[in-house]
């Protein structure tokens, strides 16, 4: 690891009163164990449960030197979520993650490793390759989860296993470059960030990740979203 290497993770909250303050314990504990500078930005649309209040007391829990709150008036989408977040980011390595408990920072020291083992631009974690995986989820959500990787394999063939998945470690000058050509705002940001990255010919590293089910809440991926989604795939295969 360079010196000066820092890591800024981009937490979009809606309604994760509950959750925040696992997630921020465990980054805080896997970034202070491993040596690691680290920020934490927060973006929150205006939970209507208190996540924002939640997310000011961990911050002056663990100093604001480490957990920033960028938040915004109300639901704007994932991805402008990112881009709000990354204006604020002072870290030379991007994280991006669900704030929902479903991605565990366990896996960030295996993630960091391999970019810098490779010196590749972006890390993604695999729930499809090697020992990732998937629990907590019904058959239905599997198939939808597969299909969803398997339309987007076929159409697009982006030469990664998980294109859903969204816990990826990026340079932080890489996602600034493919976030600059991105056009989708909701949950097909992710498929097109890596679509995109591959088109602009960055070098991807694929780390297998454990997908767990969110802790508390509930999960905010519905039919809308869905055909959104096939709609994206569709968008990105006359576009790219």
């Amino acid at each position: 690891m360079a010196p000066n290497d820092k890591y800024t993770v981009i937490l979009p909250t809606y309604n994760e009163r509950r959750n925040l303050p696992i997630i921020v314990w465990l980054l805080n504990r896997t970034f202070t164990e491993n040596k690691l500078d680290y920020e934490i930005i927060i973006v929150d649309d205006a939970s209507p449960d208190g996540t924002l209040e939640i997310a000011q007391q961990l911050q002056r829990l663990y100093n604001p030197k480490h957990i920033v709150l960028r938040p915004r008036p109300g639901k704007l989408g994932l991805g402008t979520a990112y881009v709000h977040g990354l204006k604020s980011a002072t870290g030379n390595f991007i994280i991006i993650m669900d704030a929902d408990f479903s991605h565990h920072p366990k896996f960030l020291p295996s993630m960091i490793a391999t970019q810098k083992r490779t010196n590749c631009d972006i890390v993604t974690g695999t729930r499809y390759a090697g020992d990732g995986g998937v629990y907590g989820w019904d058959l239905k959500r599997k198939l939808v989860s597969r299909g969803a990787n398997l339309v987007a394999d076929t159409v697009l063939r982006p030469g990664v296993s998980d294109l859903t998945g969204s816990f990826r470690l990026y340079k932080k000058n890489v996602l600034e470059r493919v976030m600059g050509t991105t056009e989708s705002k909701g949950y097909t940001f992710q498929m097109e960030l890596m679509t995109r990255a591959v088109g602009m010919g960055y070098r991807i590293e694929e780390c297998p990740i454990s997908f767990v089910d969110r802790v508390y809440g509930e999960s905010k991926l519905g039919g809308e979203e869905i055909v959104e989604y096939l709609k994206g795939v569709l968008s990105l295969w006359l576009k790219v």
